[in-house]
């Protein structure tokens, strides 16, 4: 089983994506136990503050040392892998996914305001990553991305083993097109390879598509395969 612990200032963004689809699966089969904690109840501050001015000048608040200490030391154990989501991170990938379900324990930081306290990231923080080039209100939905991406890794969670191999990243191409009923559609048909009946002829039909796909959507996919 994995354990992930989940540090925030808004336990509630939560609540709806924890008893749904993958995640709630994944938890009804034991794969994963999933715990939210707020981050002002490891406050000592009376009015449970968790935010201070930054040093310096400029505008913005930043998370405290002393809760995420607290929070992060009474959850840590031997086995923990300490996540912060920054725009500062390494990009996520579908690699990245696939490393995280083999932890045994995440715990994982959901910052705010101008972020957390950099002696936090020195001294807990065990990998930083990015989920894009682009800046959030708060962490929490990164982490989501984080852990939707992962639980999918999770053994016997997605149902379908070869679903996970065939979807888009996990052979370095984007997916192929799919299409389900009816057969035509305001006068647009399913390709009439995929009615055939022969396996083979559809499979080459497909990773042709996702090489084109890929060409034109993500060239930088291709870089390191001599552009296929």
């Amino acid at each position: 089983m994995l354990f992930i612990d989940i540090i925030t200032l808004f336990p509630v963004m939560f609540q709806g994506i924890k008893g749904t689809s993958m995640w709630a699966r994944a938890q009804d089969m034991g794969a994963v136990a999933l715990n939210i904690w707020n981050l002002r109840e490891f406050s000592r501050s009376k009015q449970y503050k968790v935010d201070a001015p930054v040093f310096g000048h400029g505008p913005g608040m930043l998370y405290r040392v002393e809760p995420l200490f607290a929070a992060v030391e009474q959850l840590r154990s031997d086995s923990s892998w300490v996540v912060n989501p920054s725009p500062s991170g390494k990009v996520f990938t579908h690699e990245d996914a696939r490393r995280l379900a083999h932890k045994e324990h995440l715990i994982f930081l959901c910052g705010h305001y101008e972020g957390i306290d950099q002696r936090v990231i020195d001294s807990l923080v065990d990998e930083e990553v990015s989920i894009g080039d682009y800046v959030l209100t708060g962490g929490e939905l990164a982490v989501m991305v984080i852990i939707d991406a992962l639980i999918r890794f999770l053994p016997n969670v997605l149902g379908d083993s070869q679903s996970l191999e065939e979807e888009s990243f996990s052979r370095g191409l984007l997916e192929y097109p799919q299409y389900t009923r009816p057969e035509i559609f305001r006068c647009q048909r399913v390709p009439e390879i995929l009615l055939s009946g022969n396996h083979s002829r559809i499979d080459k039909w497909r990773e042709e598509k996702a090489v084109e796909k890929t060409k034109i959507i993500r060239p930088d996919l291709l870089e390191g395969k001599g552009g296929m």
